[in-house]
């Protein structure tokens, strides 16, 4: 069976106009779709170039099929099943600096290019004072930018409309500001010229992106099951859910120039939102999105489900999750109640995927440090607003240390118990430590030392009226009766 290849696409020969930073699945299930559609809509007419940022593994898939590759996006859309599969002809070519340095040096130099994209994984933006300016490879890629930077403003003799747009997805807070932080600390380092930090920090522009895209990458399973009702080999085939959100925040407007979010109008659930201020969107994700995930998980793991799609075939989980986001997060949070609850119903649908297993097991690591950043802000909000406990977060609340209550705690792993099931813990030492002490005493020490401990909530919780109380009732019904019995009693669900 054929390779796909640019003899069987017949892509348009556009100028590059951008420069990526990572040649992963998400990336290219994410960004090149969107410039790809922007092409296809008559929108931007541009190229994208990979660059391969680490030495490690070859280009050969990509060489092989003229980095043509197909993507398949698969899931639930306004509750209705979703396939959209697209072959990707946006990515030009890639280049890998440590086989090629002049070639990754001749991007540089590119007269059209204007965007520098990146997902050089969370420990990618940092800085490092001990690397060398000549060292060219060995480097941190906000040493490598800022190489890559000076090299343009050297060939352009530092025109202005030949800065970049810099849009970093890293999952860090505000990663455009902080890869500027680091270019320009390079600059100090390396004594490189005032003129070049100050076209740097005014010809460039540096935006902070939220992303959000569950890309399930490489099919591995069925690969060749793909292939066959495609008519093709792929090599890079990629696969990702429907949903995506790009949050783009910009001192300066950048949406004509790039203008993904009218490349995606008409895509139920797809957008990309330009802002001078990011952090209500990112708070809707967290609060929503991932709240509703810590929320949920250990009382539905408990109850008897693995998978989240297995929780959402489960009326009762279903309910509950639904009745925390939009009786006790939404209320809490600022944008208007109609995005919110938008993205809610986007949730549910992302949920319930019938092409992603994931497990509650993987979602519980690190529950309590989860539980404080996604479900407190949410609970000590619908607080001070009504004046009364949020029942559903407070029982996850229960549900927590129902889950997490173990006696066995060995090499960094403590054993819970599922209906004679065992299963691991997982989470800090001194977390695991403090449940293995606690988790057998009765119920009111157990929730009293738990509320109380202002290192794993930042403030004593057992200060709150009523909260002690509350929950030694839900753990009670948890421990004697079994979380089934205690869901049914307590939030039924309504005929």
């Amino acid at each position: 069976m054929q390779n796909l290849n640019k003899e069987m696409t017949h892509p348009v020969d556009r100028p590059v106009k951008v420069a990526q930073f990572g040649e992963g699945n998400f990336l290219r299930a994410f960004v090149d779709y969107m410039v790809d559609i922007a092409n296809e809509k008559g929108l931007f007419d541009g190229s994208v170039v990979l660059i391969k940022p680490i030495s490690f593994g070859t280009l050969d898939r990509f060489k092989n099929q003229d980095c043509q590759y197909t993507l398949q996006l698969r899931g639930r859309v306004n509750g209705e099943a979703y396939v959209e599969t697209r072959q990707i002809t946006s990515v030009k070519d890639i280049v890998s600096p440590y086989e090629d340095y002049e070639a990754y040096m001749d991007l540089a130099r590119c007269e059209t290019l204007r965007f520098v994209v990146s997902n050089t994984t969370e420990a990618g933006i940092v800085y490092h004072d001990t690397d060398k300016f000549e060292e060219k490879l060995d480097v941190t890629f906000p040493a490598k930018l800022t190489q890559f930077l000076y090299e343009r403003y050297n060939t352009f003799n530092g025109a202005e409309d030949k800065g970049l747009v810099m849009l970093p997805v890293e999952l860090i807070d505000d990663n455009g500001i902080e890869l500027k932080k680091c270019v320009n600390k390079y600059i100090d380092l390396w004594n490189l010229p005032a003129e070049f930090k100050a076209w740097v920090n005014d010809a460039c522009i540096f935006t902070s992106t939220l992303v959000d895209r569950i890309v399930t990458g490489y099919p591995r399973n069925d690969a060749e099951k793909t292939w066959e009702e495609l008519g093709y080999r792929d090599d890079l085939l990629d696969t990702a859910e429907p949903f995506a959100l790009w949050v783009i925040e910009s001192e300066k407007d950048i949406s004509e120039e790039w203008p993904m979010d009218k490349a995606l109008e008409g895509k139920e659930g797809m957008n990309v939102i330009f802002t001078d201020n990011q952090k209500p969107y990112k708070q809707r994700k967290v609060r929503i999105l991932n709240g509703a995930h810590t929320s949920f998980v250990l009382a539905s793991y408990l109850k008897g489900n693995d998978y989240v799609n297995q929780s959402m075939n489960d009326p009762i989980m279903k309910e509950f999750m639904m009745k925390t986001i939009h009786e006790e997060v939404i209320p809490t949070l600022t944008l208007p109640k109609q995005d919110l609850e938008d993205f809610a119903n986007a949730v549910v649908d992302r949920f319930n995927n019938p092409f992603i297993q994931h497990a509650l097991l993987a979602i519980a690591l690190n529950s309590v440090s989860k539980w404080k950043a996604r479900c407190l802000p949410s609970f000590l909000g619908y607080v001070e607003k009504t004046g009364k406990l949020p029942e559903h977060l407070t029982f996850s609340i229960a549900s927590l240390m129902a889950f997490y209550s173990g006696t066995e705690l060995n090499e960094g792993v403590l054993k819970g118990n599922r209906n004679g099931e065992s299963y691991d813990i997982k989470d800090d030492p001194e977390v695991l430590e403090f449940f293995k002490e606690y988790s057998t005493k009765d119920t009111k020490e157990f929730v009293h030392a738990y509320l109380s401990n202002e290192s794993f909530h930042g403030q004593d919780l057992s200060k709150i009226a009523g909260l002690e109380d509350k929950v030694v009732e839900y753990l009670d019904a948890i421990r004697n009766d079994g979380m089934e019995a205690a869901l049914e009693k307590y939030f039924p669900v309504e005929a």
